[in-house]
């Protein structure tokens, strides 16, 4: 629970109680480590410096104090983000929230959503859904405002105890060592040292951190200008995704409705490079146009065109790039989420990757602190989430290029495309409002294994694991909730007939010796005596022919799977997972 002081806890609203009317702060608190001066012997030394308080850096934070890893997290105010900003989180983030333990809370707060609808002119062209299958705990998409996540995180940080979550500690400078980095963290009482055997900056996309190294990001800058308003209103439309190439009531433009927790409507308003920000963020600019655009979607869900009585919460105009840095790893510094790359907002790609960057990074930092593994595993850090910051910065350029056509032969495509979907599936495909997010496929990864043999079903390797209900000693209960945080997990389909289970018992004899002298997976057998696929969704997505085995890292990714493999071959692909090989 966030509040006032940590005494103070249980009497003090929480963050999540009081985030509607964006007035919860947190108090400077003064730590033992300032006892020191500048140039002091007695420095302070933490194992992992988190620097930025949003929801990636404290993802990450969480991540490693349930790995058993003393983080500190240090943010330069006091207080959550302003304004809806980071919107859509998707179910992949969702899951990962769950392991972090406030998923669900997410979830029930959040608005649910997978179905979305494309309109061009004032005429739908189609609608599409985003998770069209049945046997998923978590919804395609929840809209939640930045600072409900940033909110339910510092709740669920101030339960643990070895995170040391610090207010107004502002870092101000830092100094590489071969072995640690010496920060200077500026206070309201002044100024102290920190050193940190690691430091993660997910100081944001203008990157303190990142100016302090002399480092920066590289790609396209975007020439056009959106209007975000969150608009409270009671509106009969669905909990749907709308989106609008050229409407009537925006000619020329494209508009994009959302709906928010609170009765707030999410509205973006593409208003071209000549825009003049400060003239578009006046209420009395805003709210006509969005009386408009009410009407028309009133129209589209049904009504008579009624508009609806508006209170107009939070504006901003934004231009946006597509750009990251070369490297996201500098010696003992690495970078996660925005201030290591950027995307345009059409796809919810900035939040939801940034999250994955922390849990990429987070059993990886724990592994090799811990002394598990050696330094080179944070290099694959670098790597697969260069990777994924690459395919998230891809499919962005093409959504805006889609979106905000810069030549007239590029328009003419893009509306002869929109035209011809209303009739035409292969067009569909063609058509790109955004991109929605997905997780990152690892295939090629330094760390997966190859498979032996060919494999079926939805599941590739270096994906997450898919999700599928299973029954647990009779239960009811979900796939993805039986990993732990930090461990490798084994999904080993084993016999389901026969009074003893041949099958199961050889893995599990298999696994126990593969992991001798190393930290205990988590076996997950899918068996009618443990773990049973009782509607055959296990078995089908992932080809779970019985004898197969699949290897997971701590982050839930498929790394190694198998028939029947010996405990040689499963040692061998652990160590490559944790670059021991």
């Amino acid at each position: 629970m966030a509040q006032q002081t940590r005494e103070a806890a249980q009497s003090e609203a929480s963050p999540v109680a009081t985030a509607r009317d964006q007035t919860v702060t947190f108090p400077y608190r003064r730590h033992p480590d300032q006892d020191v001066s500048l140039d002091g012997p007695a420095v302070a030394r933490h194992p992992v410096v988190v620097v930025g308080a949003g929801p990636v850096g404290l993802a990450l934070a969480i991540d490693l104090a349930l790995q058993d890893v003393p983080v500190v997290l240090l943010n330069n105010d006091g207080r959550l983000c302003v304004g809806s900003r980071a919107l859509c989180f998707a179910k992949r983030t969702l899951e990962i929230f769950d392991r972090l333990g406030c998923g669900q809370r997410m979830v029930d707060q959040g608005v649910s959503w997978h179905l979305g609808r494309v309109f061009f002119h004032h005429q739908q062209v189609y609608q599409f859904d985003l998770l069209p299958e049945p046997g998923h705990e978590r919804p395609a998409f929840i809209n939640l405002q930045q600072y409900y996540v940033e909110g339910l995180l510092v709740e669920r940080a101030q339960q643990l105890p070895l995170l040391d979550l610090r207010w107004h500690h502002e870092v101000v400078g830092i100094e590489q060592q071969p072995d640690h980095a010496r920060l200077t963290v500026r206070t309201p009482e002044g100024d102290y040292p920190l050193l940190a055997e690691h430091v993660v900056a997910c100081d944001g996309a203008r990157s303190p951190l990142r100016g302090m190294l002399g480092l920066d990001t590289h790609g396209r800058t975007f020439k056009d200008r959106f209007l975000i308003a969150d608009v409270r209103m009671r509106a009969p439309f669905p909990a749907e995704r709308w989106f609008w190439f050229d409407p009537p009531f925006h000619p020329g433009q494209s508009v994009l409705l959302h709906r928010q927790p609170d009765g707030v409507w999410r509205i973006d308003f593409q208003l071209g490079w000549d825009a003049d920000p400060e003239v578009e963020k006046r209420p009395e600019n805003i709210l006509p146009r969005v009386r408009t655009l009410m009407a028309e979607a009133a129209i589209a869900a049904g009504g008579q065109g009624e508009v609806p009585d508006l209170e107009l919460v939070w504006a901003s105009v934004y231009t946006f790039a597509c750009m990251r840095m070369d490297r996201f790893r500098h010696g003992r510094v690495l970078f996660a989420g925005d201030a290591a790359h950027g995307v345009s907002p059409f796809g919810a790609r900035g939040a939801n990757s940034g999250v994955q960057d922390a849990e990429n990074l987070a059993w990886k930092l724990a592994w090799v602190v811990q002394g598990r593994a050696p330094q080179a595993l944070l290099d694959s850090y670098a790597s697969e989430r260069e990777f994924a910051a690459d395919e998230n910065i891809r499919h962005a350029s093409r959504s805006t290029d889609f979106i905000t056509p810069k030549t007239e032969i590029s328009r003419l495509f893009r509306n002869a495309t929109l035209t011809l979907a209303q009739d035409f599936e292969f067009a569909r495909k063609l058509v790109n409002s955004g991109r929605l997010s997905t997780a990152t496929v690892l295939e090629e990864s330094v760390l997966s294994t190859k498979d032996e043999t060919p494999f079926g079903g939805c599941l590739r390797l270096g994906a997450p694991l898919v999700d599928a209900p299973v029954l647990l000693e009779g239960a009811p209960a979900w796939l993805l909730r039986q990993t732990l945080s930090g461990r490798f997990s084994v999904v080993a389909f084993a016999d389901d007939d026969g009074p003893v289970d041949g099958t199961q018992q050889a893995i599990r004899q298999t696994i126990a010796e593969a992991f001798d002298g190393l930290p205990p997976p988590t076996v997950l057998a899918i068996s009618a005596r443990w773990l049973h696929d009782a509607t055959g969704l296990a078995r089908q997505r992932y080809d779970g022919i019985p004898g197969t085995v699949i290897l997971l890292r701590p982050d839930q990714h498929v790394c190694a799977r198998w028939r029947r493999p010996d405990a040689a071959s499963i040692r061998a692909a652990v160590q490559r997972a944790t670059a021991c090989a």
